[in-house]
């Protein structure tokens, strides 16, 4: 008799079990990116960005810095201090991205010139000489002619640098001996020292 009722208070039990098995936890109501949802009246997951909203570390509230120009004007001035490091770094991001073209003078005659390319004009013409350090930030930003623009692979603020060294280059290639400090002239005045094995043939 014993076994007789286990043996029917089986099927009860199994059924009890089964209905306390719920997948509530498994089958969790929440959103996967790129998958239909039976929430929203479109069906999709995926919502769009609220109007104004701005990604972290991107609000560009300087019109100068960000865009090279006041109001519709090229800037005429760096929005920053000029230091011997954004020179540096200026050279540093010159050298990677713009002498293949425009040449480590900035006369136009880089490698892939050399090899094709559509020559751009020289930094050293009057033209460029006398138009303003926020056109060169604005090119590089937008682009120009057979120039391409990099935003996405220069930041802003490497983008003044780069600038800056631009203008650096321009200088250098019309300066003259009064535009060098007197201390400095003095030492251009001096033979070179000689170093190493050069040094030791010489003695």
């Amino acid at each position: 008799m014993k076994l007789s009722r286990r043996v029917h208070l089986l099927p009860l039990v199994c059924v009890l079990a089964a209905a306390g098995c719920r997948q509530d936890m498994h089958n969790s109501p929440k959103a996967i990116p790129l998958r239909e949802s039976v929430f929203f009246k479109n069906g999709s997951t995926a919502r769009p960005i609220v109007d104004g909203t701005i990604a972290r570390g991107t609000l560009q509230d300087d019109a100068v810095f960000f865009t090279g120009k006041n109001g519709t004007a090229d800037a005429d001035a760096l929005p920053f201090e000029l230091t011997a490091q954004v020179l540096d770094r200026g050279e540093q991001r010159f050298n990677i991205y713009c002498s293949p073209c425009h040449g480590p003078t900035g006369r136009g005659d880089g490698m892939v010139v050399r090899r094709g390319y559509k020559q751009p004009p020289s930094y050293h013409t009057d033209r460029l000489q006398n138009t303003p350090i926020g056109h060169f930030y604005d090119v590089m930003t937008n682009g120009f002619g057979a120039m391409p623009d990099y935003r996405a692979q220069i930041s802003p603020r490497d983008r003044w640098a780069i600038a800056a060294y631009v203008r650096a280059l321009q200088l250098s290639q019309h300066a003259s001996a009064a535009d060098i400090p007197a201390d400095e002239r003095q030492k251009l005045s001096q033979p070179a020292p000689t170093e190493g094995r050069a040094g030791e043939r010489n003695r």
